[in-house]
């Protein structure tokens, strides 16, 4: 090879590498999609290997490219990670946090005004990802992920662990007129993220046929769940710890005291090139304290 390989046709490979689909990477990077594959048809010149395999309209990659595409995510990380560290004066510069959706909007953006008042000059930037526990983009210094804990070559430390109940508007209760037993529930619409699993978990342990779980409706986005749960849609699957202060203010509601603990908790995750960055190190030590505010009680206010 007589030169490196460009850098939008590394990060062509890795966003396609973390999506698993082009027009998906194109989104990412702002490009178009015929751009997204001519930078992956540049790249697998310039290396002089198969980095896809395309079958019709699939695409996916060849042994060799996941090989690649993994020592370009860690070298991107490394970057990135070096850039932040050497542009930062104090406490200043920007940090790239993902987040869940239903975690940023229901707690962080709620609890982000106090970090901005300790560090003012810290430029923050919020996204949330397309998966729940997807910490692949090399763009992002903290991510506040969904999952089982495991993220090999990254520094991962638990954040909150999770409980689910049954949560539903008020509202609702008084339509039909209560709730007192969770066979009632078949009267009304269960509200799913993503699967069943959750509720099924629930109606077992509550002694209620499990089949009930597959009725209802399903959203890909834990915003939507709770945005009909609120408008008294129906009754969702809440995470007791984001849920908080919609519970502390009334505006939703336990209507059975039997709870289910998660398999799945929030995490912080921090890639080792970035781990040591005072930024950085500034935002997780700011989450971690202001979680355990959260978690000795509801906030109102």
């Amino acid at each position: 090879m007589k030169h490196l390989p460009s850098t939008q046709s590394l990060r062509a490979l890795d966003s396609f590498a973390r999506h698993g689909s082009v027009w998906k990477a194109a989104d990412e990077l702002n490009l178009t999609r015929s751009a997204v594959s001519h930078q992956l048809r540049l790249l697998e010149r310039d290396l002089g290997f198969q980095l896809l395999n395309r079958v019709g309209t699939k695409v996916e990659l060849t042994e060799q490219g996941i090989g690649y595409a993994l020592d370009i995510r860690r070298a991107l990380n490394t970057i990135s990670g070096s850039a932040v560290r050497h542009s930062n004066r104090g406490l200043s510069g920007t940090v790239n946090v993902c987040c869940t959706p239903g975690f940023a909007s229901s707690w962080l953006c709620a609890h982000i005004s106090s970090f901005r008042e300790a560090h003012p000059d810290v430029r923050l930037m919020i996204q949330t990802p397309h998966r729940l526990d997807d910490v692949s983009n090399p763009d992002v210094d903290v991510f506040i992920a969904f999952g089982n804990g495991y993220w090999p070559d990254m520094q991962v430390e638990l954040l909150v662990e999770v409980e689910f109940t049954p949560l539903c508007s008020p509202v609702l209760i008084n339509k039909l007129v209560g709730l007192t037993d969770p066979a009632d529930l078949r009267k009304t619409c269960l509200l799913h993220l993503v699967d069943d699993e959750d509720w099924e978990n629930w109606l077992i342990k509550a002694g209620v046929d499990p089949s009930l779980s597959q009725t209802g409706i399903i959203f890909s986005d834990m915003n939507l769940v709770y945005s009909a749960a609120t408008s008294g849609q129906g009754i969702a699957m809440g995470d007791e710890f984001i849920c908080r202060t919609a519970m502390a203010t009334g505006q939703l509601v336990r209507p059975f005291d039997i709870n289910i603990a998660s398999n799945r908790s929030y995490y912080l995750v921090i890639s080792e090139a970035k781990a040591d960055n005072r930024t950085v190190m500034a935002f997780r030590d700011w989450i971690k304290e202001e979680v355990m505010k959260n978690e000795a009680g509801p906030s109102v206010g």
